[in-house]
């Protein structure tokens, strides 16, 4: 389990991580970052969106562990990031490998677009 202070808990941090942050898309799974401006040192905290699409609640929570398993991995270079993955309908029919290898190359990608939206400006 990933420590309280690092899981996005509130629902406006969902949502302005989703709505404003920058996205990149994976075959199984969508991630969303965005740079928190209030606490741009702080911890990269992660919320996860596991829809009833993704199956039943067995296979939900079998997503949602890989998932926060894959988000303890991470390393802690990229702070004051928040993150939202967000699970499609096929990320409970593959394999572990395969979901790391998609999560690993949407991070890099979502991590460098978030930079640059932050460095834009609003």
């Amino acid at each position: 389990m990933l420590p309280k202070n690092h899981r996005l808990r509130l629902p406006q941090d969902f949502t302005a991580t989703v709505r404003s942050g920058a996205r990149t898309g994976r075959r199984n799974v969508v991630l969303y970052a965005r740079v928190r401006i209030n606490d741009p040192q702080g911890n990269n905290r992660f919320g996860f969106i596991v829809s009833k699409a993704v199956g039943n609640a067995v296979h939900r929570n079998l997503v949602k562990r890989r998932m926060r398993a894959l988000a303890a991995q991470i390393p802690a270079n990229a702070n004051g990031l928040d993150f939202v993955f967000r699970a499609l309908p096929g990320a409970a029919e593959i394999e572990w490998d395969e979901l790391n290898q998609q999560v690993s190359s949407g991070l890099v990608s979502v991590v460098r677009k978030a930079g640059e939206k932050h460095e834009k400006g609003p």
